[in-house]
């Protein structure tokens, strides 16, 4: 009985055995088939489209003019005319300083004109000599300029069509140079300035039309002109400074605003691809792409990428129109290897 049993334990071990040697066998037959099959992906042919060569910047609205108004010299405010907020007109009044030292000035210059008609009487009959007269007459001129000086500095008067932003003292108070009396800045028009990266100087030019967006005032579009382009370049953020003036007709914009500036720099015509085909090297800055080859394998390219345009790259380099690029399944993708294709 017992030889019966070893027997049949015996075949069991020899089937068994025989059983996991055609399992691993069919395994390994498998892996090689896997291993044979062409990765499938997703492939997309390529053209040359206009690309839009526009930038966005951002920048803060600024008075197209800011004056402070105060006078030379420390004196008592006795008019205060104007208040903030108050549009002005060029050569308003806004305030006036005491005038003791100006009606001094002026008496002193009425006298020294009698005096000088009657030194030229004089003078003309033969009663003093040239030196003599010339001397009075510019004793004249210097207390003329003396009077209009000090007129300027007492009625104080704005310089420009603008608006009030700033008021420091009251009448009565004794102006002491430490602040200026009046701030008032031309809001008609204003002025934004922008840094554009030193690749962009030779693209500005004076006159070109920019588009303005304000946060404050969304869903409002504003347009200006380049007005002037800074002629240096900063070495430390390698940008140069476009001036950029609004004419700001309805006072809409106010100095202080966070804008946005748009710069069209005209088109281009370059290759565009999706922003899915991109494949990122790890530990560096560089992009690439699979380019589909007409035997089937695909080519591992580097490209250089312009404008990003939604879901869409500009390309600069690395491709030519009619490409066909991988779009999807690249995970599975190494040079040089053949692919199935999507259809």
């Amino acid at each position: 009985m017992k030889t019966i049993f070893r027997s049949t334990v015996a075949a069991l071990a020899v089937i068994l055995a025989a059983s996991c040697g055609n399992s691993a066998s069919k395994g390994a037959q498998q892996t090689e088939v896997l291993a044979d099959v062409a990765p499938t992906v997703s492939v997309e042919q390529v053209s040359v489209r206009e690309v839009p060569q526009t930038a966005t910047y951002t920048s803060t609205v600024q008075a197209f003019v800011k004056n402070n108004i105060a006078p030379q010299m420390a004196g008592r405010i006795t008019k205060i005319n104007v208040e903030i907020g108050d549009n002005v007109t060029k050569g308003q009044v806004l305030a006036e300083m005491d005038k003791s030292s100006l009606l001094q000035a002026q008496l002193q210059l009425q006298n020294q004109e009698v005096e000088l008609e009657r030194l030229k009487a004089l003078y003309e009959a033969g009663g003093i000599s040239k030196s003599d007269f010339d001397a009075v007459e510019l004793a004249v001129k210097v207390a003329k300029t003396q009077v209009e000086n000090l007129e300027e500095n007492t009625v104080l008067r704005s310089p420009v069509n603008g608006v009030v932003t700033a008021r420091n003292y009251d009448a009565g108070d004794m102006y002491a140079m430490s602040a200026p009396i009046y701030t008032v800045e031309q809001i008609k028009p204003v002025k934004l300035l922008v840094a554009i990266s030193e690749s962009d100087y030779t693209k500005v030019k004076k006159g070109d039309s920019v588009e303005i967006a304000a946060d404050a005032l969304p869903g409002t579009k504003f347009y200006g002109k380049v007005g002037k382009i800074y002629p240096t370049i900063d070495p430390a953020t390698r940008t140069f400074t476009v001036e950029v003036v609004v004419d700001n007709n309805y006072s809409t914009l106010r100095p202080g605003m966070f804008a946005r500036v748009i710069v069209d720099f005209g088109s281009n015509n370059n290759v565009v691809i999706p922003d899915v085909a991109v494949v990122k090297q790890q530990g560096s800055g560089e992009r690439f792409v699979y380019v589909l080859n007409a035997d089937g394998t695909v080519t591992y390219t580097k490209v250089v990428l312009g404008r990003r345009m939604g879901t869409e790259y500009e390309v600069l380099e690395g491709l030519s129109d009619g490409d066909r690029i991988v779009t999807g399944g690249q995970i599975r993708l190494k040079d040089g290897i053949k692919v199935t294709v999507n259809e």
